[in-house]
């Protein structure tokens, strides 16, 4: 590296030996030094590595190196460095992750806290984020808690609620495809809530609900649950699995032939999980986050560019979740000049992203009421494949957030400073 000594060299190599050592992934993307021994502004996250959801934590990671990078080649934060902690989580463990969370608070001294893809973790760590006094961006975990019942006036979330997904796909399974429904669910607090969302849906529509399976965290075989499903006879079956478990889910259900009698749907898709899938499987009614193909909105292109050239291939919409978390942060601590928690909690209550940040017809923002985001939501379908590489998903409409949310007043948030 420029500018350092041979001593220095190898300074810096006992100091990557030990973090490798440690088990922790240190990131400290290029910035412009302004002054020497500068002491880094550090972001911890806190989201798995391994399991079920390892390549969605792996792409909320490389979004929030991007950021990092593009953010510290323009001065960091308050003419600082950023640098990025990461803790593996993994997948299924809770208390692994609570014990993460605590020692980048406690022994690493990170200023923010970012995670989990984990509903249940997410709402754990949260607890501690709180507990501890540190502002905290929850990327990737949707269970409607996190800025419901259980909201914080220091969580704030980018990902959407269960029921903002739920409520933007809900009319058009019940219009185009029957009002007979059967779930397959993950037996946690993500599945959960997404098939109460669904459920009160169908009890808005007159519609039935024929049968529901809940299968653990991890499962492999889905052969019984889809065996239940069949015998139920419903107009859709809805998967509400994510990560690995979705790739076997609906391979599974292919193999079983259950598309060809069934409907296949669900709300939360990934592109991580449609590209895990057999162009046969690539099939069913979603809703998506984010999507990389959005050729009329500015810094979209520019946005999957540079990803590509981290990553080497297209952004999925848990790059943009740690893209925008990051630049969450960065952009109010500049604009209110702090770090201080408190302070910058409120200042983004109501803060809106910056065009290329939010990289979406309309403009982001957390609401002020529960600290949610409130992005657009892509409802469509997927394609085995697309007329560009990589375009597994047709957008059919965009659906506003604060059209598909509940009401802060129905959410059961009521935030408490202090």
């Amino acid at each position: 590296m420029r500018g350092l000594t041979p001593e220095g060299r190898r300074n810096r190599r006992l100091v990557l030996k030990a973090a490798v050592a440690a088990g922790v992934t240190q990131i400290a993307a290029p910035f412009i030094i302004k002054a020497r021994g500068e002491v880094p502004v550090k972001f911890g996250l806190d989201d798995p590595l391994t399991g079920t959801y390892a390549e969605l934590g792996r792409n909320e990671q490389i979004g929030c190196e991007y950021a990092i990078e593009q953010i510290n080649a323009h001065g960091g934060i308050l003419g600082r460095p950023i640098q990025l902690i990461v803790e593996d989580s993994t997948s299924a463990d809770t208390g692994t992750a609570v014990q993460k969370a605590r020692k980048l608070i406690e022994r690493d001294k990170v200023d923010f806290l970012l995670g989990n893809v984990n509903s249940a973790m997410a709402l754990a760590i949260g607890q501690v984020s709180n507990e501890l006094k540190t502002l905290h961006i929850v990327t990737g975990g949707h269970t409607d808690a996190v800025t419901g019942t259980d909201c914080h006036w220091n969580v704030f979330r980018v990902c959407n609620t269960t029921r903002m997904e739920t409520n933007s796909v809900s009319k058009v399974l019940f219009d185009r495809y029957g009002n007979k429904w059967f779930f397959i669910t993950p037996d946690y607090a993500f599945g959960h809530t997404l098939q109460s969302g669904f459920e009160a849906s169908l009890k808005k529509f007159g519609g039935t609900e024929v049968g529901a399976a809940l299968a653990p965290l991890g499962t492999t075989d889905y052969s019984s649950y889809l065996i239940k499903a069949q015998s139920a006879n419903p107009d859709v079956i809805l998967f509400l699995t994510a990560g690995q478990d979705a790739v076997n889910s609906l391979k599974q259900a292919v193999q079983f032939g259950l598309d060809k009698r069934f409907h296949i749907a669900g709300a939360q898709q990934e592109l991580e999980v449609l590209e895990g899938l057999p162009p046969n499987a690539r099939i069913g009614t979603w809703v998506f986050e984010w999507y990389w193909d959005q050729p009329h909105v500015p810094h979209v292109a520019e946005f999957v560019s540079g990803i590509r050239k981290k990553a080497g291939r297209v952004p999925t919409a848990r790059h943009w979740f740690g893209y925008v978390a990051v630049n969450s942060i960065a952009a109010v601590s500049n604009q209110e000049k702090t770090l201080d928690a408190v302070k910058l909690a409120k200042a983004l209550e109501g803060f809106k992203l910056p065009a290329d940040v939010g990289l979406m017809p309309d403009t982001p923002f957390y609401r002020a009421g529960d600290h949610q985001l409130m992005p657009d939501l892509y409802v469509g379908h997927a394609v085995s494949q697309g007329p560009k590489p990589d375009d597994l998903f047709h957008v059919d409409q965009i659906v506003k957030g604060v059209d598909a949310a509940l009401p802060v007043n129905e959410t059961g948030c009521h935030i408490h400073w202090s």
